[in-house]
């Protein structure tokens, strides 16, 4: 193992928000190594997606350290963390319907406004920008797509396509806030089919409510309850854990 690997690519230590009286995060802390898949569950109102605007910048901290690749990045600003190599699908603000996939994903990689894109496709850069959208179509099984319009793509094929475009800042961690909502049934299995493929060296942390992809996709799932976190483990534990079952799969 290298020392990169011994450093975790996301640690959180005793990481706290107030809004007023209100303790939306308790003293979170956890640790995310690279290519971990990380889940977070947690009810409605747990704090998921507080933490998430904690850890991406969106929201300033009370209290606590958020870290990434080991140095501290509390006080940074969102875009200061993604060129360090963090990703969140809530960052595509939205696809480009008209334009085809790959035109989408070319956008992405350039962070460019579709007219300012048309000015600049023919210039002499564009070949090493169309390769690297061709890699990550193909990585993501969606080569055969790029020339379709994203109007025509289906619900679940225009989700996966956003996390693909997140992927266009290389990041070395992607933050999933519930990729599979609104998501049919047979979406949801195709999302995690989806989600398995993805780099294995990348690291994931995911915040989802739909059961099936979380014990799908992560290999240990951390369950939030009013803003702490109560319980780390397996899916099968977390499974089989009481308390897990009493306050968020509803056992009777």
């Amino acid at each position: 193992m290298s020392m990169d690997d011994a450093v975790p690519v996301l640690e959180l230590r005793s990481l706290s928000k107030n809004f007023g009286g209100l303790k939306a995060t308790r003293e979170v802390s956890f640790r995310v190594m690279p290519g971990d898949r990380k889940a977070i569950i947690g009810p409605n109102g747990a704090g998921k997606t507080t933490l998430f605007n904690l850890i991406t910048g969106i929201y300033p901290v009370s209290s606590g350290e958020v870290l990434l690749f080991g140095e501290d990045v509390t006080k940074w600003q969102s875009h200061h963390r993604t060129a360090k190599g963090m990703a969140r699908t809530f960052q595509i603000t939205s696809l480009f319907p008209k334009l085809t996939v790959i035109d989408n994903v070319l956008l992405a990689i350039e962070g460019l406004r579709p007219t300012k894109f048309v000015m600049w496709r023919f210039q002499s850069s564009y070949k090493d920008v169309y390769e690297k959208a061709h890699r990550l179509l193909e990585q993501a099984g969606f080569l055969d797509r790029k020339d379709t319009e994203v109007r025509n793509l289906s619900h679940g094929e225009q989700r996966q396509l956003e996390i693909v475009l997140g992927l266009a800042s290389d990041p070395k961690i992607l933050l999933l806030d519930e990729p599979a909502a609104g998501l049919s049934s047979g979406e949801s299995t195709e999302m995690a089919h989806f989600l398995m493929k993805l780099d294995p060296k990348l690291a994931i942390l995911l915040i989802e409510h739909d059961m099936d992809v979380v014990f799908d996709v992560a290999d240990e799932i951390s369950v939030l309850h009013f803003g702490e976190i109560l319980e780390t483990g397996t899916p099968e534990q977390i499974k089989k854990s009481q308390r897990v079952q009493e306050i968020y799969l509803g056992t009777d």
